[in-house]
């Protein structure tokens, strides 16, 4: 699997860094994170949804942290993803 890197979190130290990747091959953004916890989990499993779609997280899914401060680095892989032509 072809991973585009596409930035990481500027004020990352040496380990445990939100980064974002472009994956050409399956057409998606990859997004490693902070474990968003067991409040943050509980609270969107108790949040209104879309109608039509089930509350929780399905099983398969997971929730993550990123700081805002990545919002760039989102952007550019958003960006990336787009001109790849999926």
């Amino acid at each position: 699997m072809e991973l585009d890197f596409i930035g990481i979190d500027p004020e990352t130290g040496k380990e445990g860094s939100p980064t974002a990747w472009v994956d050409h091959a399956h057409g998606e953004i990859v997004i490693q994170g902070w474990n968003a916890g067991a409040e943050l989990v509980a609270r969107i499993s108790e949040a209104s949804w879309a109608p039509g779609h089930a509350i929780g997280i399905p099983e398969g899914e997971t929730v993550i942290r990123i700081p805002a401060r990545m919002v760039p680095i989102l952007r550019e892989a958003c960006d990336v993803a787009e001109r790849t032509g999926f």
